[in-house]
């Protein structure tokens, strides 16, 4: 198969310059696999292919310095598109003891409004408490009596009303509408990402990873991943990074319900701890663990961690060379910055939903590709900080955003796919090789849990040398201890 990637003019390298990533690294990436996937309006395939190319680019080149390397040299990566797209629909496949997992809840969908329509996100329990007491509706109410109150509203009045009982729904909007929009034009001026040095030169605590090697070779062998993520995106970056050798450990208030079956699918790799900050022992405990961590990656609305002191100005103090890496659904800015959010409804807000419909009706694009894109992002973000670390110490703070990952979609990575702004179909069949078929068995992995069976998505991150499968399957969530494995790195 012919390497076909040209990351001079796709994602990969606006993705890679965003990362502050070496452009002559880029030369380092191989890839090619079946053709048409992730059919879409959209270049979600470029997404997609281009967001794990970077992870895997840093996570070869963290290897490299690490290995002893100044400069290289840095393993080849390869990008194969049938092992993404499967990553990237890795909740679809799988399957426990033979078991396919809801991921959508009955009332997390499309309603019809006087004006429009609306979507409502409702998996969790108290989502759904809070959406149903919003609308004036029993707690026991369902899709029909949902339907019938939403069918007399306007879609933003229903977007308030709900947002402010806590709940979450977003009105459709097209991309114009989403560019005119507060939130919409405060994401626009935005980079796709930030990664930035949070302390001067010389601050006492600046440290270096020691040299790894061994087979297969881990790049992020000895660091300490503090996880305080949820669906979908930090989780899929904090797996990665557990695939690439780093001790991760996954938090979780036990008073927040949380759902097994999206952690039998983004915890391999992980452990997993219960505690609750608001409680003094479990606080306690909490500080012990960061005190020890490299890596502290949140997925919390903005200003829910804050309260407990999780401010970068803060960590930079009590964790000198602590990487902290934050998602988030809307941004840290702007009138939405603290509301919370899910891939499916920023696809709404943005306008993305609205072009991927038809005849009026809203779509959706064929992965939760915002989330899964972001992880990557995400995952190689914190190598890359790693990286830097490295060559010369300190603290770093990277951010992302949903809506921000939304419009590099929307704008700068479409336009890098097509020039001359045309509105057809991105048809990744003119680049790839037509005669090699999808096979997604051959992108699936099965091995055997304290869960049961379970069929798995196999990682699409790969570099020569590298890890070609996780390192062990997902637990019940909350049944592990709240201790590092690993020495301090």
């Amino acid at each position: 198969m012919a390497d076909v990637i040209d990351t001079r003019s796709s994602g990969t390298e606006q993705a890679w310059t965003a990362l502050g990533g070496d452009p002559a690294l880029l030369d380092r990436i191989d890839g090619g696999g079946p053709a048409g996937l992730l059919p879409t309006r959209l270049p979600v395939m470029e997404l997609a292919r281009s967001t794990v190319a970077v992870c895997a680019l840093a996570a070869a080149e963290l290897a490299a310095r690490r290995a002893g390397s100044t400069v290289g040299p840095v393993e080849r990566v390869r990008v194969d598109d049938g092992a993404v797209a499967t990553a990237f629909l890795s909740e679809r496949h799988l399957r426990v003891d033979g078991r396919a997992p809801t991921n959508f809840a009955p009332l997390s969908r499309f309603w019809r409004t006087t004006d429009g329509w609306v979507r409502t996100h409702a998996n969790y329990p108290h989502h759904r408490v809070r959406l149903l007491a919003a609308l004036g509706l029993p707690a026991d109410a369902g899709v029909d009596a949902v339907a019938a109150v939403l069918a007399e509203r306007r879609a933003v009045e229903i977007e308030e009303t709900v947002y402010a009982a806590g709940g979450l729904a977003v009105a459709l909007r097209t991309p114009e509408e989403w560019a005119a929009h507060e939130q919409g034009a405060a994401i626009a001026t935005r980079p796709l990402l930030t990664l930035d040095r949070t302390e001067g030169p010389g601050q006492v605590g600046a440290r270096r990873l020691p040299a790894v090697s061994g087979s297969p070779l881990l790049p992020a062998a000895g660091v300490r991943v503090l996880d305080l993520t949820r669906v979908l995106a930090g989780p899929v970056a904090t797996r990665t990074l557990a695939l690439l050798g780093a001790d991760v450990l996954r938090i979780d208030a036990p008073q927040l319900p949380e759902s097994q079956d999206a952690h039998n699918d983004t915890g391999f790799g992980k452990r997993s701890v219960s505690l609750d900050l608001g409680d003094r022992a479990d606080r306690a405990t909490f500080d012990e663990l960061l005190a020890a961590a490299d890596v502290l990656v949140t997925g919390y609305r903005p200003g829910a961690l804050e309260t407990y002191g999780l401010t970068p100005e803060t960590l930079a103090v009590r964790r000198p060379g602590l990487v902290l890496a934050q998602v988030s659904a809307w941004g840290r800015y702007g009138p939405w910055h603290e509301r919370r959010g899910f891939d499916s409804l920023v696809q709404v807000a943005t306008g993305i939903a609205a072009v991927e419909g038809d005849a009026g009706t809203p779509g959706a694009l064929p992965a939760q590709a915002l989330d899964h894109g972001t992880g990557y992002l995400l995952a190689a973000g914190v190598l890359r900080a790693l990286t830097e670390q490295h060559d010369d110490g300190g603290s770093r703070l990277l951010r992302l955003a949903l809506g921000q990952t939304a419009h590099w979609l929307c704008g700068g990575l479409t336009r890098a796919q097509d020039p001359h702004g045309s509105s057809e179909a991105y048809d990744p069949s003119e680049t790839y090789d037509p005669s090699e078929t999808y096979d997604p068995e051959k992108y699936l992995g099965s091995t055997d849990s304290a869960l049961g069976r379970l069929r798995h998505a196999l990682p699409p991150v790969s570099f020569a040398g590298g890890p070609a499968d996780w390192s062990c399957p997902p637990g019940r969530l909350g049944s592990d201890a709240p201790k590092w494995r690993t020495t301090t790195a």
